[in-house]
């Protein structure tokens, strides 16, 4: 920057870099703890000082002008490299402290991360975790410490950590779509059947069906009246009877138990890589990364507490 900072454009430029990363109002301001229009005031006041738009708005996107990400760009290190100062002066001694970016899939945002939250705070104050939901990381996403994924295959500058133990897919049904529809007995069965459809393939193509018995595979293209890349709408159509899910067995077992969802082709299910935590090899990590890698670590052993220990 060519200038520096007053002293109201300091929660104003914090405001520009929080809807710049979020490209959204309403999530940076959840992110922020303000209103939207709360953020909406500020960024447009930094405009106004700075005499240039820095966000394209629409009904349907915020994206950044050629202005907006070169000041992101520089903006954004600089903000985070104060709020460490900040937390170092009110740290104790050697704890380790800062800002720990983390790029993952949302089940495993829901089965690992929301957990280490809670140890994160309690053991490690003064580290902050920012997590960004990204459905396909594949190699590290520059600007991220660390990432996970299914399965162990990254690139060879990186190290991978098993978290969980392999996952198998299942398909499931509520007792009232079985009620109507009579279960698959084999995968080709499933022509008859109300599929839910799966956006997660390359270029979001649709997730094609895979079943394995006795060394034999089927692989099918699914139809119905629903396809989507949101997997809370697959499971909550599920649950409401439009059609048959096909996902991780981890997520549906609650529900089975409790009798909401019912499974079929359990003896066609493969089984697949469970979650790998991986972060770049060679240089050493900082404390505030080592930390968090232990409390991953840790709640993938399922320990009731992180520990200091190193890798």
């Amino acid at each position: 920057m060519s200038r520096r900072l007053k002293p109201g454009e300091y929660a104003e430029a914090r405001a520009f870099v929080a809807v710049a990363q979020a490209r959204s109002f309403r999530r940076a301001a959840l992110d922020l703890g303000l209103t939207a229009s709360t953020l909406s005031h500020a960024v447009r006041a930094f405009e106004d000082r700075l005499g240039q738009r820095l966000l394209n708005r629409t009904t349907r996107a915020v994206t950044l002008t050629e202005a907006g990400a070169r000041l992101l760009q520089d903006l954004a290190p600089a903000l985070a490299l104060l709020d460490n100062a900040v937390a170092a002066a009110g740290a104790p001694e050697d704890a380790p402290m800062g800002t720990v970016r983390l790029a993952a899939p949302r089940f495993a945002i829901q089965m690992l991360v929301a957990p280490a939250i809670e140890r994160l705070a309690r053991f490690y104050p003064h580290v902050t975790l920012d997590v960004r939901t990204i459905e396909r990381p594949g190699d590290l996403i520059e600007g991220f410490d660390l990432g996970i994924q299914l399965g162990n295959e990254v690139a060879q500058d990186m190290v991978a950590v098993a978290l969980t133990k392999p996952f198998a897919t299942a398909v499931v049904g509520s007792p009232g779509y079985f009620a109507a529809h009579p279960p698959p007995v084999h995968p080709t069965d499933l022509a008859r059947h109300r599929c839910i459809g799966c956006l997660s393939g390359p270029g979001g193509s649709l997730y094609r069906w895979t079943f394995e018995r006795a060394g034999e595979t089927v692989t099918l293209d699914v139809s119905g009246t629903l396809v989507t890349d949101d997997a809370d709408l697959m499971l909550h159509a599920a649950l409401t009877g439009i059609g048959l899910w096909h996902g991780v067995d981890h997520i549906a077992q609650p529900m089975i138990d409790e009798g909401r969802l019912l499974r079929v082709l359990a003896d066609w299910s493969p089984t697949y890589p469970g979650f790998y935590l991986y972060y770049a090899a060679g240089a050493p990590l900082s404390p505030a990364v080592r930390a968090v890698v232990d409390v991953f670590k840790g709640i993938g052993r399922g320990d009731h507490r992180a520990t200091s220990a190193g890798l």
